[in-house]
């Protein structure tokens, strides 16, 4: 009798296929999941067999999250970190009082501030002179769209009432057109192209840091959603070979490399570069990341309409595309041609539709092939483009814990988009309808990487217990989908966008060990609770890189 080296049994198993969508025990060998059924399977529990009693919780795949930034996760948690805290009074404070422990800080970096805490969502260099009078400071919002600057920074970059707004962003300014002390997109740049740089062992530190957040929430693999120099943070990409190659690497990891929208398709030929020599072990990077527009809060998503001034009238402005069309369309045919994965950023309609129309133009000149193309946020879809998504082969990737009223939206999205643009939010329901691919991601460090709290919005359209930012009502109802369908697309569907469905994603025989165990069966209870259930152990391979302290 051979028998296996890990046995799961005594609760449910979650097996995220069709064919069976419940087991309750699972055995492993070598890494590899070795049968999959009820008590016959104990059968395989020998003297040196591990055996994990569920004790009627919940075994499930490894959480896969299809668009998040654990390089930057890391750091912000390295840094002076703002994302626990919501009001301008708990930021200074937090500020001020890393300032004070870090003196010999050249620059005070770190982020993670809501817009929502500040009028019109934009904070001032005033304030923040206040608490970093003495060196300049420099803090990107939740979302990476925006930064707080003080006046030391600004002087530093020359920002003043004469600079003008670069084209891929926006300089907030007071009445009498001075800088204010926020910068949007691509003005960011002004600064951030003066920071220190991120050295090769912070870089190593905030990926290891941040794989061991992401293993405490279930998640054995992800997409790094930006690999390549950008922001404040540097390039996450040799981070990664270096983890892999000295066997540190525990998640699996598909790099989605930088498109700079500032230049055209002269850079293709870097980025060939960039994925042969971006890949071992469990990394490699073969996508490519097009941040196509920016976010409705501060009016840089892209819309096929304008902008609404809070009172239903239209103004001027409708928005960024960052990557002109008329580049996009042939960009994204010569990448498809050379067989990269086209991974999109869209927030706004008109983003949307012209990420749906490179896709287009890419299959017209290639024909179809198996690069399974994404597009992530997807936060106002017009509803003629609802369909395409299936049409076109191309993956809902779901940011589904945004899904839901909170302040930010109430305050400084809904009164701007207007109906009934309002109504056309995360149409997750209509896309499911439609028959299209949902996978599903956090964007941490911009939200939290919990996948049940985004699993939670997704079946309720309600913030998950204990993130409620107040009392709110259901969120465009008919949108929601069922717990079962959102848990395969945070599973088998973003291993399916990562092309690890053939090794991963499901609990089947010859597949991955890997696994979580959630501290209860979360079918079992009201639908309300979803979002309080826990992970108590991550398992990539059979090798358990993660237990609660409760496990």
């Amino acid at each position: 009798m051979t028998y296996a080296d890990l046995v799961f049994s005594g609760g449910p198993v979650f097996t995220a296929t069709t064919q069976r969508t419940r087991a309750s025990a699972v055995a492993v060998t070598a890494g590899r999941i070795v049968a999959v059924g009820h008590d016959e399977v104990r059968e395989l529990i020998g003297p040196e067999t591990e055996h994990v009693d569920l004790a009627g919780r919940m075994l499930v795949p490894g959480f896969q999250d299809a668009h998040v930034h654990p390089v930057w996760g890391g750091l912000d948690l390295m840094r002076c970190n703002l994302a626990e805290l919501e009001t301008r009074e708990a930021y200074l404070d937090e500020i001020r009082a890393y300032a004070d422990a870090n003196p010999e800080a050249e620059w005070v970096l770190g982020g993670g501030w809501s817009m929502s805490a500040f009028p019109g969502g934009t904070p001032t260099a005033a304030d923040l002179d206040t608490v970093v009078p003495d060196r300049p400071a420099f803090l990107p919002n939740r979302d990476g769209h925006g930064a707080w600057v003080n006046s030391a920074a600004l002087r530093l970059a020359g920002i003043d009432a004469n600079t003008p707004d670069p084209s891929d962003g926006r300089i907030e300014r007071d009445a009498a057109g001075a800088p204010s002390g926020t910068l949007h997109e691509g003005a960011m740049g002004l600064v951030n192209r003066l920071l220190p740089r991120t050295t090769d062992d912070e870089l190593m530190q905030a990926l290891l840091l941040g794989q061991e957040y992401l293993h405490s929430y279930g998640i054995t693999a992800w997409q790094d959603a930006i690999v390549g120099s950008y922001g404040d943070a540097g390039d996450p990409g040799p981070a990664y070979v270096a983890a892999a190659a000295a066997g540190k690497l525990t998640g699996r990891v598909v790099g989605a490399i930088w498109w700079d929208r500032l230049r055209g398709l002269e850079q293709i030929d870097e980025l060939v570069a960039k994925r042969e020599a971006y890949r071992g072990g469990r990394f490699a990077a073969t996508s490519i990341k097009i941040m196509q527009d920016g976010v409705a809060e501060n009016f840089t998503a892209a819309m096929l309409e304008p902008y609404c001034d809070g009172h239903g009238h239209f103004t001027d402005n409708s928005g960024i595309s960052f990557v002109d069309p008329a580049v996009l369309a042939p960009a994204a045919a010569k990448l498809d041609e050379l067989g990269f994965q086209l991974h999109f950023h869209a927030i706004g309609d008109r983003a949307v539709r012209e990420c749906l129309d490179a896709v287009e133009h890419a299959i017209a000149a290639n024909g179809r092939g198996d690069r399974r193309h994404h597009i992530a946020h997807i936060q106002v879809v017009h509803p003629d483009d609802i369909r395409r998504f299936r049409e076109l082969d191309v993956v809902a990737n779901m940011q589904s814990l945004w899904a839901a009223l909170e302040p930010q939206m109430v305050e400084l999205t809904l009164p701007f988009l207007g109906s009934p643009r309002d109504a056309w939010q995360y149409p997750f329901g209509d896309l499911q309808r439609s028959g299209a691919v949902l996978a599903a991601g956090s964007d941490w460090s911009v939200s939290t990487p919990n996948p049940l709290a985004a699993i939670h919005v997704a079946v309720n359209r309600v913030a998950a217990p204990g993130y409620e930012e107040g009392e709110y009502d259901v969120f465009l109802p008919d949108q929601a989908i069922d717990l079962a369908t959102s848990l395969t697309a945070y599973t088998a569907g973003s291993a399916y966008v990562n092309h690890l469905d053939d090794v991963t994603g499901t609990i089947e025989v010859g597949k991955y060990a890997d696994l979580v165990v959630l501290d209860r069966d979360p079918f079992d209870g009201p639908a309300t609770q979803i979002g309080a259930t826990r992970v108590l152990q991550t398992f990539v391979e059979g090798e358990r890189v993660y237990a609660a302290s409760d496990a």
